[in-house]
């Protein structure tokens, strides 16, 4: 006789984690669909559902011209802080995926804090640490906070990467007479490619959409978007902010989309 105890037990786990998948699912999707459809709305006012279809929204952001200097300002920040992010933290992997030492470790540990920490107590504890030095916050301070939050994005792939790395292949490039450089550039990121390649997306779209160290320390000249679009949606509800996320939303789609169909993002990130 079949245990029945055993058969629910079977049935109720799948049951569970795919209502816990669909509620996932509906919270994170949900706010985005609305956003876009709010941000084709003919009206000249916030309000969901849109009584009207249009574009005038997304054309009246070709001449917003302060929302598209904050724009760039978050697109420069992106860029520096991607840069130094995949550059400081494949370094960094490489140096922790060959030791075991307890305090190579602790290094791991030390590089993750940012992701533990909240974030506005760590911008805040970053602004301290600025006038503490002396100087105002301003754009390379701005970026080195960026890179701070988003350097465990590429440490992280780029350790699961390397992981999967086989030793053998480094053995016979250095047994060939290849040096310890070429051995990197010729045999190593090449396998690590599309792992440093995803944690460069993580970061890059992390530091495009900070606002806690953003908050903290961005000046008046490097307002970024982030930022400006709070602004606006706490003075006057601009429609320009829910056609400006609505095209942020529906660019990071496609760049995944590509990421995905050329290097694989999702399994560079398991």
């Amino acid at each position: 006789m079949p245990d029945r105890g055993t058969d629910w037990e079977a049935v109720s786990l799948p049951l569970i984690f795919g209502i816990a998948t669909v509620l996932a699912a509906v919270v994170l999707i949900a706010p985005s669909l609305i956003v876009i459809l709010t941000s084709f709305t003919d009206s000249a006012s916030l309000r969901f559902p849109p009584a009207g279809l249009s574009l005038r929204w997304y054309r009246a952001l070709l001449s917003a011209d302060q929302m598209q200097h904050a724009a760039w300002n978050s697109l420069v920040v992106a860029f520096w802080c991607t840069l130094l992010s995949v550059v400081l933290g494949t370094s960094a992997a490489m140096g922790l995926s060959r030791c075991t030492a307890w305090w190579a470790r602790a290094c791991d540990v030390l590089f993750m804090s940012p992701l533990l920490l909240p974030a506005l107590a760590f911008g805040f504890a970053a602004l301290i640490f600025v006038y503490r030095l002396g100087p105002r916050p301003n754009l390379t301070f701005l970026v080195l906070g960026h890179v701070i939050v988003c350097v465990p994005f590429v440490l992280r792939t780029t350790l699961a990467a390397l992981s999967q790395l086989d030793q053998a292949l480094l053995d016979a490039s250095f047994s060939l007479g290849a040096g310890a450089a070429m051995t990197f550039r010729r045999v190593t990121l090449p396998l690590i490619g599309r792992g440093v390649g995803a944690g460069g997306f993580l970061a890059f779209m992390a530091s495009f959409d900070n606002v806690p160290v953003s908050l903290f320390l961005a000046d008046e000249r490097t307002e970024v978007l982030p930022i400006y679009l709070w602004q606006q949606i706490e003075a006057n509800l601009d429609v320009r902010t829910a056609a400006a996320s609505g095209l942020i939303v529906i660019l990071t789609l496609i760049v995944m989309l590509i990421a995905e169909r050329f290097s694989g993002l999702t399994s560079q990130m398991r």
